[in-house]
Parts: C-alpha cells; structure tokens; sequence
C-alpha cells in the first residue's frame, strides 16, 4: 500500500476511534498510547510488516511486539482491523471484561497475532530480544530462503526506564541483533505527569553506546516514519526509532497530558476528539472502505508466504525445519536412557549441577532445539557442553550464549526464545538471583512456555560464600507460582530424569534447583532397563526406600537432604522403628498425583518428617499438623558446609531425638 495520506490518516484514526470507545465502555484502561502510536503502527502494518492473518502461525512472520503493553488496545485494533479472526468486534465492545480475549493487558495464549503476554514493563523489548536471538539461530541453519524476518517492538517510555531494558539492548547490541526494530514512544509522558519529573537521560545516547542504530522521526508524518523505518532497516545494527508522538492525540483538551495515559477520556472529550477528527461514525462503526485498506494491509504478507510456501516445499531441508519447528517432548527420554544405564553400571557422587552437565551432554548432543546459555556462572552452573558453541555476532549458528551479568535479561528472552519457535532455551544462574529473574520466570509460566532455568547453589550447602548468596526461602517461594516445576533432585539418576521432565512439559517452564556439594547415587537398583514410562520422579514424590521394621515413620526430602533421609531412616530402624524413606524432586506433580497414590506414599496412620535445608513454612501440607518440619527458617551463615549442617541441625543425631521423643509421647 502507498503512503497516500488520504487513506492513512483515517485508518490510524480507526485506531484511535476504537481505543477510545472500548477504554469508555470498560471504563478502565488506557487510551493515550494507541491514540499517540495510532499513525506509526499505521505506516508499519501497511507497508513493512510481514504477516498474514489466515495463517497466524507462519514460521516465517515477521515477530511483533506491544512492550507497551498498557496500551493493548492498539494491538486489538490493529488485529481486528486487519483481518484477524479474533479479537472480534464484539470482543472488542467487551474490552476488559470476563470472557472477552481482550484483556486489560495482551495475552499470548488469547489471541493470534500476539507474539507474547506484555504489560509488565521493558520485558517485551527484552522478549523482543529473545525473538531476535532465535531468529538468527535458525536463519545460521536454514538460511534465508527459510528463515528471513524481522521482530518489531513498540516501546514507551517506561519500558526504556526500566533496569530490563538496560540488560536487554546491552545484549542486543553486542550480538548485532541487525533484525531488531523498536518504535520508541517518544511522547515525554508518565503517569506522574511529564518524563523530566523522573529522568534526564539521553535514551539515543545510551542505545547508541550499546551498540544499536538510532534515527529519530515525526511520529504523525507517514512520509517521514517511513523514512526512519528504511534507515533502520538498512542499518546491521538493532535499530531504536525515536517517535516523537502526542499521547491521547486527537483529545483536543487531553491531548499531550498524563489525562490520556490511564482513564477513560469522558463523553464529552470523545466527542470532541470525534469532531476534532472527522470521526463522523458510532461508537465501535468503522467504514466499509476504512474496513477494506485495512484488510487488504495483509496482501502483502500472504503473497509472501505463498511465495515461502513453494520455496519451503521444494527445500531439501524440509523435514529438518519441521523438526526445529515440533514439540521436543518425545526426544527428551530417549536422548537420556543410555546415560542412565551407565550411571546404573558406574553409580557416581557428584553435585548435582555437575550431573546436570552429565545429563546436558547426550540431550544437547541429540537434540539441536537446545540452546544453552549463563547469566556469567558458566563455570559454576555447568551449563555448557561440547555441542553447545558460543553464540556471537560471528556466529548465529552457535547454541550457547554468555548472557552476561544480566539475569532478568536472561530470563526474558529465554521467554522471547521459546515463544518464537525452532529454540528450547535453558539458562543457568545462582538459585539465589532467582530473585532477580522472578518476573520473568512468573511471566515463563503465565505464558506457557517450557523454559529450563538452572539455579546452582541451591542451600546452605554453598558454604563461604554466606548468607547473601545462600537460598533460604527461594525454593519453597518458586513451588508459590502457578504452573511452574521446581525439580529439587537428590542425585545424578533424578537429575537425569528431572531433565527429562522438564523437556518433556513444553507449556510448564521448569527449574532445577541444584546443588554444589557432592551427592551420593542413591538410585540404580531398579534402573537398569529404565524408560519414560519409568521416570519414577515423574510422580513428584516416591517410595525411595521401604521401612524394614512396622512402618512408624515417613521421612520426606528433596536434594542434598534425601541422603540425610536415609542415615535418619538407619538409625530409626536400628532401634526398630520402621521408617519409610521418599524423595520428592517436585511436589508440583506429586500434588497432581491421584488420592491412592498420594495417601500411599504419605498414609494417615504415620509420623510425617519433612526434611529440607530451605523454609519450613509449606511442609505442613505434606506431614500435617501433627508431624515434624526440619528446615532452616533464618539466615544462613559464611562457613564449610558441613559446618553449617551441623549448626543448623541436619544431621541424624539431631534429627532422630525429635521423632523419638514425638513417637514416644
């Protein structure tokens, strides 16, 4: 479509009609951002993005990104304009509320056509990001006759506020992301008011410093957005395009005020912005020929997919690139079998972040989704492999990337990665900056992707480095957010199958929390000829070790402490009291576990022991109110490990008097 401004401006005044009317019925939302961004987003679906609506999931899309996602009634005009099946106009009328996909803030599992769930801000330009990455990695494989598109974001000035947002260009910028486009907002409003009340940076500067492109243009000139965007995409640098925009433009009384940002603008300031634009039409009417530019924006977009269509049926790489694109589930367990049975044969004591590098080494061998990578902890969280190259501006082909000291970073375009396709990120760092990388992992889970995050360190066994460094309620505060794994296994046979798990549940991110002290094999009988169907950590929990004499006790650990589990369960039966012993690497899928299954690995008539070298606080759902919860519920301290178990009481001579005395009365 050309830039005839005749036919521009009222398609971007659709944008701004339907924002402000669905923001007005919801009473709630924010019409100020689309209103302002209305005539960018309008030039860039017409003329450079490539998509197509009937087939919203085409591998070769271009990848774009509302960062802003506040504003997300752009989005939804934007798809329901251009012919998207949904969001409906309907939907749309329901804006915000129960049942309708158009939620306050976009949703990936809602709606085609968006890439992923935005709203906290700066993580959709570091998911952006993420995208960018997986889109080289697969154009280094596949080339451009397969893989050839770009990843656009809108961003405002919030997102580029954000401390993600420092992370995110710095790594963009480093790896030359050249295919990396962000629209920059550029209208000096918060919500507080004016930008200056709460910064003064050079934002151009500080991208430019980090490597990337920076033009700037009119945000309300087609002809001059236009430009901006042709400059960058020539650049071979991630490009940010400053867009200098009025939020709320068309408000005639609101116009360039915080006013627009995060309300409704009122009847009569609609009504005025309707005479102010020549809106001539009822609330959530668009023109049939407004309707007909706006559909034919995907022409383009389907021309090219049917032109990629016949260069993808006639690739010899056909079949590889459909693979890529496939769910990883049933390649997990067999990349690891043969590893198994020869840990069976030669049982190994090793930390579990070393047998974490052991299971690494077969499944990255065999699996080429895997791309690795290490917020700067690579030597520690055991991450690379032989078959995991670096991953650099001189080479997109490589699966591992150094991330840097960048964990929030990491952990969003870990995201970004995934949602994009062809990739299965994992990434490791300290359990500890779990923290740093929580809203992250919380949006890995609300959006569904399978991410493996490797958190080393995962106690008080880390020893030294003391109490900053040591997780105390970081475990049991991770097993809080809905559809996320916390596999915590006790050796190298669960880490393996816990590695497996993870691969296996492409809609549950996983983390594995690891230690760095050295672990006994406590499995192997039993594993000779195992299987998937024989992942006995599939279960969450289970019957480790059966009680020799009448079962009095249950013993229940997960990690380093299930080899504590067993010394308690020794001393228990040496003075004839039976004491059964399970492990359980993740109570999310014991929890999903049917009642017989539960009620007989934890029966009713027993005393319950938790054991775990984190919080107490949780452990009752497991040993009820009347059993007994080992665990640390303070700080930890800088000394030797074995120190510090001993101080703190995991140790069978201080833990086997408690249960003694209980059973005992």
């Amino acid at each position: 479509m050309s830039l005839d401004p005749s036919r521009m401006a009222p398609m971007a005044n659709a944008i701004r009609a339907l924002s402000m009317d669905a923001v007005q019925a919801a009473n709630s939302g924010h019409p100020g951002m689309p209103m302002g961004m209305a005539d960018v987003a309008t030039v860039l679906w017409s003329k450079y993005l490539k998509f197509d609506p009937s087939a919203p999931h085409w591998a070769d899309r271009d990848r774009f990104v509302l960062s802003a996602g506040h504003g997300s009634m752009l989005i939804y005009s934007l798809l329901h304009l251009s012919g998207y099946a949904a969001p409906t106009m309907d939907d749309i009328r329901n804006f915000r509320q129960l049942g309708s996909p158009c939620a306050g803030h976009p949703e990936n599992f809602l709606l085609d056509g968006v890439e992923c769930t935005t709203g906290p801000l700066g993580q959709g330009v570091a998911m952006a990001v993420g995208m960018a990455i997986a889109e080289r990695q697969l154009n280094a494989h596949f080339g451009d006759d397969l893989v050839n598109h770009r990843t656009w974001a809108i961003a405002g000035d919030g997102c580029l506020m954000e401390g993600i947002n420092h992370e995110a260009i710095g790594l963009a910028g480093h790896l030359k992301l050249g295919q990396l486009i962000v629209l920059w907002d550029d209208n000096n409003i918060t919500i507080d008011g004016a930008a200056d009340l709460s910064t003064s940076e050079d934002v151009k500067a500080r991208h430019q410093s980090a490597g990337w492109h920076v033009v700037s243009c009119d945000g309300h000139d087609a002809s001059d957005i236009s430009r901006a965007i042709e400059e960058a995409m020539a650049d071979d640098r991630p490009s940010l395009v400053a867009c200098k925009t009025i939020i709320g433009k068309g408000a005639p009384n609101k116009q360039g005020t915080s006013a627009t940002h995060g309300a409704p603008l009122g009847p009569d300031e609609i009504a005025a912005a309707r005479e102010m634009l020549g809106w001539e039409y009822e609330p959530f009417v668009v023109p049939d020929d407004i309707t007909a530019d706006w559909k034919s924006t995907g022409d383009r977009g389907a021309k090219e997919r049917a032109a990629w269509q016949s260069r993808f049926d006639a690739s010899d790489k056909k079949g590889e690139f459909e693979s890529r694109m496939d769910n990883i589930a049933k390649l997990a367990s067999p990349a690891i079998e043969a590893h198994i049975a020869g840990l069976v044969a030669e049982p190994q004591k090793v930390a579990t972040r070393k047998a974490s590098e052991m299971a690494l080494g077969p499944l990255t061998q065999q699996i080429p989704h895997l791309v690795g990578g290490s917020a700067d902890l690579t030597g520690s969280n055991n991450t690379k492999t032989p078959s995991t190259e670096p991953f650099s501006a001189d080479n997109y082909a490589g699966r591992y990337l150094y991330y840097g000291i960048r964990e929030f970073g990491m952990a969003a375009a870990m995201n970004g990665m995934m949602l994009h396709g062809g990739v299965v990120p994992y990434g490791g760092t300290f359990l500890i900056f779990s923290d740093y990388c929580r809203n992250a992992i919380r949006l890995s889970a609300l959006q569904q992707t399978g991410v493996v995050y490797v958190m080393t360190h995962d106690s008080i066994g880390l020893g030294e480095d003391g109490p900053t460094h040591q997780p105390v309620e970081q475990v049991m505060s991770l097993r809080l957010v809905p559809n996320l794994n916390v596999y915590r296994p006790c050796d190298t046979i669960e880490t393996a199958e816990c590695w497996a798990l993870a691969l296996e549940t492409s809609s549950t991110p996983s983390i594995l929390a690891l230690s760095r002290q050295g672990l006994p094999q406590l499995r192997g009988e039993g594993d000779e000829n195992w299987t998937s169907a024989k992942n006995r950590s599939a279960n969450g929990g289970y019957r480790l070790r059966a009680a020799n004499a009448d079962r009095k006790v249950v013993l229940v650990a997960t990690g380093s402490e299930v080899q504590l589990a067993v010394q308690v369960a020794d001393q228990l039966e040496q003075q004839g009291i039976g004491a059964d012993v399970v492990s359980m690497p993740c109570t999310e899928l014991f929890d999903a576990q049917d009642a017989a299954y539960r009620s007989d690995i934890l029966p009713a008539d027993t005393l319950k022991v938790s054991i775990e070298a984190g919080t107490s606080l949780g452990w009752e759902r497991y040993t009820g109110t009347d059993g007994i919860n080992i665990g640390i519920d303070r700080f930890g301290a800088s000394a030797p490990a074995s120190d510090l178990f001993e101080k703190f009481g995991f140790t069978a001579d201080a833990i086997v008097p408690q249960i003694t005395n209980k059973i005992n009365g």
